[in-house]
């Protein structure tokens, strides 16, 4: 293991313990040429399906890339780090118990969608405005109306500007 401070490879495990999550080992080393302690963590390597976007590349699985859309949707919102994260691991639990090789970008987005639309409605809106490209203010009405009527609210109340 590279040491952060000085690049040298030779260090030694002062100690290991579980995470929290019990899904990983925490190492704390020090380094025998600088001196200085850092931590690592070592978990399994997972395999994750290969992506399939809508034009038919395939790309590998990248949890900071939906991790960052979901904290820009999220961004100011009573939404916290450790939902988002539940939720990512789920999802790629259920990857890895379904077996996939293969799973389509459209399949994530859904699933992200859902998990915004009964988290947040403000950042399921955001999200959805980018991942489903609306193009103009009659798609924000259609899907806040939707959202609505689907959170039990009945019909929108009426309002002037989107009349």
């Amino acid at each position: 293991m590279k040491c952060p401070f000085c690049g040298e490879l030779e260090n030694k495990v002062i100690d290991s313990r579980l995470s929290r999550d019990s899904v990983a080992i925490r190492r704390r080393r020090e380094c025998l040429i600088c001196s200085r302690r850092f931590t690592t963590y070592e978990k399994v390597e997972e395999q994750i399906p290969l992506l399939v976007k809508k034009d038919g590349r395939r790309e590998s699985y990248s949890r900071d890339k939906i991790r960052r859309g979901i904290l820009m949707a999220t961004q100011k919102r009573p939404v916290s780090v450790g939902e988002i994260d539940a939720f990512l691991d789920q999802l790629e639990r259920q990857f890895q118990e379904g077996n996939f090789k293969e799973i389509h970008t459209s399949e994530i987005g859904e699933r992200v969608v859902e998990f915004l639309r009964q988290t947040d409605p403000v950042a399921y809106v955001r999200f959805a405005s980018v991942y489903r490209q609306f193009k103009s203010l009659e798609d924000f009405d259609r899907e806040l109306k939707e959202l609505y009527v689907n959170s039990g609210g009945g019909t929108r109340p009426s309002n002037p500007h989107f009349n």
